[in-house]
């Protein structure tokens, strides 16, 4: 039975004064203006990414990470020009932010938020494909690496292996929750992948007790289900609204934390899903700390989507139009687009923790081949053996299902 669950989890961090692991104060230093800037705007375009993202689903579960798609998009607008850079700007929520201090908060994040909490494992990286022979700009280059630590590295898109390198660069990167982003084989017409990987794995401050684990029902709109229903009595700040209860469970040493929102009765989950853009802050800011007892369902989630209808109705249109869009900045001499933006998450929440991974691969094509042909004999095809010098035919063959060697 498929029950339908829109989990939003809102990794929310904080700069504050906190314990070290030597037991003195470990200062955390407050986001610049420009920092806070990008991360509002981040956040506001993640909460409609996921609102488009649920709006555009089958209705069942949904689990994206923001911050990664971000990221990868991040990238890409630096090669982005014209009108396919306003599109981008728009839908990325960057407002005045100028280019520089877009990229400078991007490298100033990762540093904060991978050395942010030493009880919680967060990593971010960043790499660039390109296609053998398919020249891009080396400012292109050169801006990615300095702001997003990303690897950049050339490839024989033809050859056989070439997906499993990528993949094998995700895999490592999610600690193996996400083995693959690229088809094998990859579209001739392909000339770069920009991707974007994280991983988050934390332990609750206060852990369930496994033996306060029980089953339970779960009441999904296509009857109830069976599921591991987790139990907890702790301190936990709370709020609740006339449309909604929330509890936000802490991490580590509380930089990181978990928020669930449950719609009250009567209430839309899918609504709840519409109007957190616009009031985020303020139910963030209502929390208070209350004894409680919380009962939360045990889970383990996969996730695939393609976002590329999602980002076309946020504004990016012409970036995926092989006529129109504008990435000079990437190569001059091409005309390039996005074919595509592909992303995938993992997520377990368990009596320990959480453990959490996203990968978002944007793919950018172009519409004239490069030089050379991409050949693969992956059909039925005929084979001729002739004499080279006179042309006399020795044999010929048709193969419909190769044997086996």
């Amino acid at each position: 039975m498929k029950n339908t669950m829109i989990l939003v989890l809102v990794f929310s961090f904080v700069f504050v004064a906190c314990s070290g692991d030597d037991g003195g104060p470990r200062i955390i230093r407050d986001l610049t203006q420009t920092e806070q800037k990008l991360v509002e705007s981040s956040n506001l375009f993640g909460f409609n990414l996921m609102q488009e993202v649920v709006g555009l689903s089958d209705g069942g579960n949904v689990f994206i990470s923001p911050l990664s798609v971000s990221f990868a998009l991040g990238m890409t607008y630096n090669g982005a020009r014209t009108t396919t850079e306003e599109g981008m700007r728009a839908a990325l929520q960057y407002g005045d932010l100028t280019a520089e201090e877009i990229n400078q908060s991007y490298r100033d994040l990762i540093d904060l938020l991978c050395d942010l909490d030493p009880k919680v494992t967060m990593e971010i990286a960043n790499s660039i494909w390109i296609r053998e022979g398919f020249e891009a700009l080396q400012a292109f280059i050169d801006v990615n690496r300095t702001f997003f630590d990303a690897v950049v590295e050339a490839l024989d898109f033809a050859s056989p292996g070439a997906a499993g390198v990528i993949n094998a660069w995700v895999n490592e990167k999610t600690h193996g929750k996400i083995e693959e982003i690229v088809e094998d084989p990859i579209d001739a017409m392909t000339v770069m992948f920009l991707i974007n990987a994280i991983y988050f794995k934390g332990s609750w401050t206060t852990e369930f007790d496994p033996a306060d684990t029980q089953a339970a029902p779960f009441h999904a709109p296509s009857g109830d289900t069976s599921v591991q229903m987790m139990h907890l009595h702790a301190e936990l700040p709370y709020m609740q609204t006339d449309a909604f209860e929330a509890v936000n469970m802490p991490y580590g040493d509380g930089l990181f934390s978990m928020t669930v929102l449950v719609p009250k009765e009567g209430q839309s989950v899918d609504d709840l899903v519409g109007s957190l853009g616009a009031n985020w802050s303020a139910w963030a800011a209502g929390f208070a700390v209350e004894e409680g007892y919380l009962w939360m369902p045990r889970f383990e989630l996969e996730y695939e989507t393609s976002l590329n209808d999602v980002l076309k109705a946020l504004g990016m249109e012409l970036a995926f139009s092989e006529s129109m869009a504008d990435f000079s900045g990437i190569n001059p001499d091409h005309q390039l687009f996005i074919s595509n933006v592909k992303h995938k998450t993992y997520v377990k929440v368990n009596e320990e923790g959480t453990e959490a991974a996203a990968v978002t691969s944007v793919e950018v094509g172009v519409t004239s081949a490069p030089e050379g042909f991409y050949l693969r004999v992956d059909r039925p095809f005929l084979f001729l053996i002739h004499d080279a010098h006179s042309q006399a035919l020795l044999f010929v063959g048709k193969i419909v299902d190769p044997p086996s060697e």
